[in-house]
Parts: structure tokens; C-alpha cells; sequence
């Protein structure tokens, strides 16, 4: 049975998916979780979902609703952890939204603007709240991770702002690290692969592939990803895993398209 040691975690996309069973398997092994998303009731559902060892997972874990594009929004969700734990030792920037299934010139102005301000500027403005308050907490420093998706290394056809948003992250991903180092922030990323979630059922009829062909794909539990997610979370300060990818082993990522 795991041990509480309540260290704080922050999961954005927790409604749902991977940050759904993320946050889950984070409370199970004993951390204080607050499941941030935009829809309320799913982030009630994902803590009614817990299997909580330690009996009192109203402590355990809250629902902040949060929009990761809103400047205020973002600000107000980590106040609300300051106030309420008084630190932060983990982020996983996870929120994200579907920017795929178009070609780049029938792409919509608002669509490609959803994925940035989702994928990019969400996570960079989490981050940016998630430094503040790691530079300043004693003892001092932290973990963040990004989920980049395997859409940061290679991108699926009709997919220009996902694939666009995606790379972004791994440069701030980056960039973060650099910024982190000197004050014992760890900042790495997680590329994902097909996982299934609640919306894997949608791709029955098969992926897009790079010869403009369908075809059906295998997935990894999601439960395989949340422990990932984990075993970063779980490192020691000194340590960190910049870039992990994860997916199922015959999954057709690597190799000529």
C-alpha cells in the first residue's frame, strides 16, 4: 500500500482521458491532487472515480474549474492552491483540444487559434504560475511536465495545428528547463502515443495515414501512461526525464510514412 506523503500536484485536463486517470493514480499513491478543467461536473466525476487507500479524499482531491487560455482564470487556480496547500511540487500541463481531420487550407482561423491557445499558450501560462510559486516555496523547486504527444515529433495528415501547437510545446519544454535549472525545477515531457480514453472509440474506422489511407492502429491502456506520468512525478529533484515517449509497441510511428 502506498504511503501518503502528501506532496501537491496540479493536473490540468483532469475531466477526462489521461489527465482523468492521471490525477487518479497520483491520489492512490498518496499525493494531494487538484483536478483542474473547464467542465465542473467532469472533474467531479473523475474524483468520484478515485480509489482513495488513505479515507478522506475530500482532503485529497478538489475540482478547480479552469480555462488554460484565460490569464485570469489560470492566476486564479493557482491562488487557490496557494491558499489552500501552501505549495506546489507537480504540474502536468495536459489540457488539450481535438485540432485534427481538416486540410491545412480548408483550416479555420478560430481552430488553428484553439490549438495554440489550448496546447501553447495554456501550458506556458500554467508554467509561468507554476515557476512563481516553486521559486519562491521552501523548500524551493519542482516538477512540470508537458504531454506533447507523439503529434510533437511527427505529425498525421490534416493535422497542421495540432502538429504546429505540439512542437511549440517541445521548445517551451525546453526553454523551461534551461529557466528551471538554477532554482531546481525539473521540466520535461511526455509524447503519448494512441492511448484509449473516452474518445478512442471514434476512431474504429482506422487512422490517417501518411499515404491517405485509413487504417487501424493498436492502442496502450491509458492506465500504462498515467503510471509513466508517475514515475516522472516521483523522481528526485536531482533527476529529471526531458523527453519519454510512450506507446504501444507495434504502433507504426517509427519508420518511413
Amino acid at each position: 500500500m502506498a504511503q501518503a506523503h502528501d506532496r501537491v500536484a496540479v493536473i490540468t485536463g483532469a475531466g477526462s482521458g489521461i489527465g482523468r486517470a492521471t490525477a487518479n493514480l497520483m491520489v492512490r499513491d498518496g499525493w494531494l491532487v487538484v483536478f483542474a478543467g473547464r467542465r465542473l461536473e467532469a472533474l467531479r466525476q473523475s474524483i468520484a472515480m478515485c480509489d482513495d487507500p488513505f479515507g478522506d479524499i475530500a482532503r485529497r482531491a478538489v475540482a478547480v474549474p479552469t480555462d488554460v487560455t484565460r490569464p485570469d482564470s489560470v492566476a486564479a487556480l493557482f491562488d487557490f492552491v496557494r491558499a489552500r496547500h501552501g505549495r506546489l511540487d507537480f504540474l502536468f500541463n495536459n489540457a488539450g483540444v481535438h485540432a485534427g481531420g481538416v486540410p491545412l487550407e480548408e483550416l479555420r482561423i478560430e481552430q488553428w487559434r484553439a490549438a495554440l491557445d489550448v496546447h501553447l499558450t495554456g501550458a506556458f501560462l500554467c508554467t509561468q504560475q507554476a515557476f512563481r510559486m516553486m521559486k519562491a516555496q521552501e523548500p524551493r523547486g519542482g516538477r512540470i511536465v508537458n504531454n506533447g504527444s507523439v503529434a510533437a515529433q511527427v505529425p498525421r495528415p490534416h493535422a497542421a495545428a495540432c502538429a504546429a501547437s505540439k512542437h511549440g510545446l517541445s521548445g517551451l519544454t525546453k526553454a523551461a528547463a534551461l529557466d528551471g535549472r538554477a532554482f531546481a525545477i525539473a521540466v520535461g515531457q511526455i509524447d503519448i502515443g494512441n492511448a484509449v480514453t473516452e474518445t478512442a472509440a471514434a476512431l474504429d474506422a482506422g487512422l490517417p495515414q501518411a499515404d491517405g489511407g485509413l487504417r487501424a492502429e493498436p492502442f496502450i491502456d491509458v492506465d500504462h501512461v498515467a503510471a509513466a506520468v508517475l514515475h516522472m512525478a516521483n523522481l528526485p529533484l536531482e533527476a529529471n526525464v526531458l523527453s519519454m515517449t510512450v506507446m504501444a509497441t507495434q504502433m507504426p510511428l517509427v519508420g518511413r510514412g
